[in-house]
């Protein structure tokens, strides 16, 4: 029993971080913050829908934000 509760915990610390590395930080948010509300507003809280739409108008983005696209595959 305790060694599938420690098995599991292991297998959690190393999904977690690769998890949360697949979305963008704080910092790259704010970077794409005043694009995505002026170019991608219908699409808060839709983060597949948002990146797609960051995608799309990658050539009218701020440097920083796209910067920040192209970091993530876009």
């Amino acid at each position: 029993m305790k060694i599938q509760v420690l098995a599991a915990l292991l297998l959690a610390a190393t999904i977690l971080p690769a998890a949360a590395q697949s979305g963008p930080t704080l910092q790259e948010q704010m970077a794409c913050r005043g694009d995505a509300s002026k170019f991608c507003a219908e699409h808060v809280g839709k983060p597949p829908q948002m990146n797609a739409c960051l995608r799309e108008n990658k050539t009218k983005l701020s440097d920083a934000c796209r910067k920040v696209v192209e970091s993530h595959g876009g």
